[in-house]
């Protein structure tokens, strides 16, 4: 069973927390364009009041362990370990309840590359608890706003994890899916589900837009999220997101492997 203490470490040492690879810079343009309410950084959010880049900066420190020097604008940013942890811890006690209750969840991740095992790994230890793992919408188109301009996905499902992928890019060269921050691949799975006649997660797991759309839409939702993703502590802090957990979301995918072990032990759903 790995220690809190170990995986502080492993945290530490692979840069999940700590001097992380997201610069200073990327997070403090990330606060101003949510204060500005630019789509592109709320990622499905409404926020109910105006957040001054300041205020997000607070924020931030508060929830990842960022620093609070509005003057610090340079360098790699800071997360702290032991706010992680604590997160983790409650990310854990969630996934604990809805197993106890063997309740319907929804995972999905705009991060495939780099957590998709990640969420894999939930899947299955949630499907063996007796939960539903709900895969709606599977296909179905989803016209993305990207860098390159209106770009069709497509809604797919890997061991039950749901992920968006271009159209023409198979399974067979590797391609796990794209990276996206949109809460539109949300929007249409829970649009399904609901069309269908259920069920409906009662938790839905994912980073980016997964965790915010499903939030806004008054679903449970918890998930990873980096310091230049403000979107889902403001969620958090504003009653949508029942945890964000603070991390590089972008490491190797084996890095994330200790965290997997940690959670599942923490709610009892290791095999």
């Amino acid at each position: 069973m790995l220690t809190r203490g170990a995986l502080r470490a492993h945290l530490l040492d692979v840069r999940l927390a700590g001097v992380v690879a997201t610069s200073r810079e990327v997070s403090l343009r990330s606060y101003r364009l949510f204060a500005a309410r630019d789509p592109r950084v709320l990622i499905g959010i409404d926020p109910e009041r105006d957040w001054a880049p300041r205020e997000l900066l607070g924020l931030m420190a508060e929830r990842c362990g960022v620093s609070a020097d509005p003057c610090d604008v340079s360098g790699q940013d800071v997360i702290d370990p032991d706010r992680t942890l604590a997160a983790l811890d409650a990310f854990a006690d969630r996934l604990a309840v809805v197993a106890g209750r063997r309740a319907p969840v929804l995972l999905g991740t705009g991060h495939p590359h780099r957590l998709l095992g990640f969420y894999v790994a939930l899947a299955e230890a949630l499907s063996a608890a007796g939960c539903a793992v709900l895969t709606p919408a599977k296909g179905r188109c989803v016209d993305i706003t990207t860098r390159f301009g209106l770009r069709t996905h497509n809604l797919d499902y890997v061991r039950g994890v749901a992920l968006v992928r271009e159209p023409g890019v198979g399974h067979a060269g590797g391609e796990p899916g794209a990276h996206t921050h949109s809460p539109l691949p949300v929007r249409v799975a829970l649009a399904a589900a609901a069309e269908g006649g259920g069920p409906l997660p009662e938790l839905v797991i994912g980073d980016h837009g997964w965790a915010c759309g499903a939030g806004q839409l008054g679903f449970e939702a918890i998930g990873p999220a980096d310091t230049d993703d403000p979107a889902l502590f403001v969620g958090q802090a504003e009653g949508r997101v029942s945890v964000a957990v603070p991390l590089d979301d972008a490491v190797r995918s084996e890095y994330y492997r200790p965290l997997t072990r940690y959670v599942l032990n923490r709610a009892c759903l290791s095999r």
